[in-house]
């Protein structure tokens, strides 16, 4: 799997994201936020070393049950989990290599 560059559509449950087993990255955003935009291309360079890990990317708003579980306040949040459980969260990278060190550590 690798980077994917269009929103998950329906978005998925929590309960699917729990049970999902390796290294995922969600990534919650909107196509018109201009910080989601500036964080694509750091997020593309970043899934360059490591493309193994899975991507989920998910459009964001008001009464959407999925960010809301995951307190999701600014975009573009990325949650990286291993097997389900959040071990890293980066809200508003503005660097491929913070990108890349939470990447390390659900890549195992």
């Amino acid at each position: 799997m690798s980077m994917t560059h269009s929103f998950t559509t329906p978005e998925p449950t929590r309960a699917e994201i729990d049970a999902l087993p390796g290294a995922t990255i969600l990534e919650f955003g909107t196509g018109w936020c201009g910080f989601c935009q500036r964080a694509q291309p750091l997020i593309e360079a970043a899934f360059r070393d490591h493309p193994g890990i899975g991507h989920i990317k998910v459009e964001d708003g008001s009464g959407r049950p999925l960010g809301r579980s995951f307190r999701v306040k600014l975009w573009p949040t990325l949650i990286f989990l291993r097997d389900g459980q959040e071990i890293a969260r980066l809200v508003r990278p503005d660097a491929t290599a913070e990108i890349t060190a939470a990447m390390r550590k659900i890549d195992q």
